[in-house]
């Protein structure tokens, strides 16, 4: 079975995290290459590895699907990703914990599940058609990554 089958129809929620990283000046969003939201613009991230920490998960996520290393910051928040079909059945149920996340090193490239990535400055952002809770830990990642004393 693939693994992306094995997300679908869950016994229990899957535990994912996802990343707004911040270089300074633009945020990294990441283009879904892969079902659920396959092709939609969202944060990088991905699911926790069993015996992996939720930081190292970021680090590894944004490593694999955008090519860059980054230093782990606070979390920004949880919330819930649960889609139903027909019959009112969850199909996927996701558990996602967000962090803000530092660029240190690399060039952004899309690389394992990632159809594109493209950094984007905060003026920017109303172009692209993000969902609300992305929205709201995006704008609590640079709220916190502009303050002065971060």
């Amino acid at each position: 079975m693939s693994e992306q089958a094995d997300r679908m129809y869950p016994a229990r929620p899957l535990v994912g995290v996802g990343a707004v990283i911040w270089d300074g000046a633009r945020v990294l969003l990441a283009q879904r290459g892969h079902p659920p939201a396959a092709g939609t613009w969202s944060l990088p991230g991905g699911l926790i590895e069993l015996g992996e920490t939720a930081a190292d998960a970021v680090r590894r996520e944004v490593r694999e699907e955008c090519g860059l290393e980054v230093a782990v910051g606070p979390v920004l928040g949880v919330f819930d990703r649960i889609q139903h079909d027909e019959q009112a059945r969850i199909v996927y149920h996701f558990v996602v914990v967000d962090f803000l996340v530092y660029r240190i090193s690399g060039e952004a490239r899309a690389g394992d599940d990632a159809a594109g990535v493209h950094w984007v400055t905060p003026d920017e952002l109303a172009a692209y058609p993000l969902s609300d809770s992305v929205r709201q830990m995006i704008a609590r990642g640079l709220a916190l990554a502009q303050k002065p004393d971060s």
